[in-house]
Formats: structure tokens, C-alpha cells, sequence
């Protein structure tokens, strides 16, 4: 038996994605005052526990969408749907990843352990018949984009242990990771280019079209904006300043998404798009600045009214 299989179905290459966990960190280092160093090794734990527990979703979801993979230009190509893993060692890796992972979910706190079985429960609702939340229109991309703001709670988890994020940053990333989900969905739509072969490889394409996927896009785009302007007006009034710097991250995203074989598709083809990754680099970079920077006439702008004496 070949474990080059079971390595690739566990998604090693999508561990990246647990980068979303470093604004939780920001956040609760903002509110907590409380100095990083100290959490140092928390926070690699915490995120070898989420690869772990990330994994452990990937494995099941490979599996059972086999039979529905084959029918993708590409993704016929996976492990699974070349039939290249079996059932019964599936269920071991499952387990085992999750063996590894949740012990280490402990060690970093209740909350974090609280999310990262939730993380779990999400992955089998989002997979497993007869949820199987992916086949319905709609509910696939609220379903999935969730776990942007479980990976939000998992980064605040490591510094607070007793509370959860305010509920702007989780809705905000919430509907922000709707809005990726949904332009991964029209990229992968237009990719295809065949409307009774995309229902094949993804049930809720028999309900999508191009249009609906844009449109859902757009509205999650701008429910995301409305919540990120809440939490940077009544967290940090200097926040407001990256506003315009997001609205770009949502639209340059959305121009990669209507590329032909777009790299939305695949996460892990972003860092192909070396413009977009600067981008993004340096927005967090100025948002870190904003963490220490004052602005006077901010507060003035946006606390109080400005009188005029004629």
C-alpha cells in the first residue's frame, strides 16, 4: 500500500488557509492588551491542531465526493476518484488526525477545543448524506464559508479563552468567505462550461447559473463590507483608513475570479498571482501599523459633530 495517496487526499497544500487564524489573534491582542510573546508557543500548537483537524474534513470529503470528482476536468485526477484509496484506511487516517489533532486542541484551551470539534461536526454536515449541505444551492456556500469565522474563533482561542470575537468580525468573515466561496463556484461554473456536466460533478450547479453564482457573490461582497465598517468604527476609529484598501482586496479577487480556468478554483493557485499576494501583504502590514497609529481628527469626524461659528 502506497501512503502518498492518503498524504495528498489530507490536503497538506491547504494548510495555508489556517492563515485566516492570525486576525483572531490580532483581534484579541487588540482587546485583551496582552503581549504576543507570550502566547508564542500556544499559537504554533493551536495551528498544528487546526491543520490536523482541517485534514481530518479534507480526508472524508475526498472520499465520498469520488464518484462526483470524475466527472471534473481536473479533479478526475484525485486520489480518491482514481480509486487509489480504500474505505477502510480512510477511516483509520480520519480518526488518527483527529487522535492528534483534538489532544492538541486541549493543551491550548476550552474554547479552542470547543471550535475545533465544531470545525469537525461542520466538515460532516457540509459531507456526509443525508445533510450533505454542499448539494443545495446556496446553503453550499454559507455552509462551507463558515469555517472563516471558526478558523477567526480559533486564532482568538489561543490569547481569550472565556468569551467569543465580537460579532461583527465573525459575520464580517463569514459573508467574506461566502463571497470567495461564491466566485470559487462561478470560476469553477465557467470552467466547466457545461451545465448537465457541472450537476454531475456538483449537484447544487443543477440550481446555479453563471448569473446567480455573480449576483450571490456580489451581495455577500457588500453584507461583509457592511459588518467590517461596524467593527473598524467601534473597535479602532484608525481602522476606517484601510476601508477603501479592502474594498480594492474584494474587487481585484473578484477580477481573478472571471480569468478563464481562474486561480480561485484553487486556493492554493493564488500565490501564482503575485500582484493580488503584494497586495494583500502589505494591507496587513498597514493594519498592523494601525494598531499603534493615532489620528486625532478621526475621532473628531467620526464621534463627535463639528461645529461651524459664522
Amino acid at each position: 500500500m502506497s501512503l502518498r495517496p492518503y498524504i495528498q487526499i489530507a490536503r497538506p497544500d491547504h494548510w495555508f488557509k489556517n492563515v485566516f487564524m492570525l486576525p483572531g489573534i490580532a483581534i484579541a491582542i487588540l482587546m485583551a492588551n496582552v503581549r504576543p510573546s507570550d502566547f508564542l508557543i500556544k499559537a504554533v500548537i493551536g495551528f498544528i491542531s487546526a491543520c490536523l483537524v482541517a485534514s481530518a474534513n479534507y480526508v472524508i470529503n475526498e472520499y465520498i465526493d469520488a464518484d462526483f470528482d470524475r466527472h471534473h476536468p481536473t479533479k478526475k485526477n484525485r486520489p480518491a476518484a482514481l480509486g487509489l484509496v480504500t474505505l477502510k484506511f480512510v477511516v483509520v487516517e480520519y480518526i488518527l488526525l483527529i487522535a492528534m489533532g483534538l489532544p492538541l486542541a486541549i493543551y491550548v484551551g476550552k474554547l479552542f477545543t470547543a471550535t475545533a470539534i465544531f470545525l469537525l461536526i461542520m466538515g460532516a454536515i457540509y459531507n456526509i448524506p443525508p445533510l450533505r449541505a454542499k448539494d443545495h444551492i446556496y446553503i453550499d456556500v454559507l455552509t462551507e464559508s463558515i469555517n472563516n469565522p471558526i478558523r477567526l474563533i480559533l486564532g482568538w482561542g489561543i490569547i481569550i479563552n472565556t468569551y467569543l470575537p465580537p460579532g461583527s468580525a465573525l459575520l464580517c468573515y463569514w459573508f467574506g468567505g461566502a463571497f470567495l466561496m461564491a466566485v470559487k463556484r462561478f470560476s469553477e461554473f465557467r470552467f466547466i462550461n457545461n451545465h448537465e456536466l457541472a450537476g454531475l460533478y456538483r449537484r447544487s450547479f443543477k440550481r446555479y447559473t453563471a448569473e446567480r453564482l455573480l449576483l450571490s457573490s456580489f451581495f455577500y461582497a457588500i453584507t461583509s463590507s457592511l459588518f467590517l465598517g461596524i467593527f473598524l468604527i467601534k473597535y479602532r476609529i484608525e481602522f476606517i483608513t484601510s476601508f477603501p484598501l479592502f474594498a480594492v482586496l474584494f474587487t481585484w479577487y473578484l477580477k481573478i475570479g472571471l480569468q478563464h480556468d481562474s486561480p480561485a478554483q484553487r486556493p492554493e493557485r493564488l500565490f501564482t498571482q503575485v500582484g493580488f499576494i503584494s497586495f494583500v501583504v502589505l494591507l496587513a502590514l498597514y493594519v498592523m501599523v494601525l494598531f499603534f497609529l493615532e489620528i486625532p481628527l478621526l475621532h473628531t469626524l467620526f464621534t463627535k459633530s463639528v461645529r461651524f461659528n459664522w
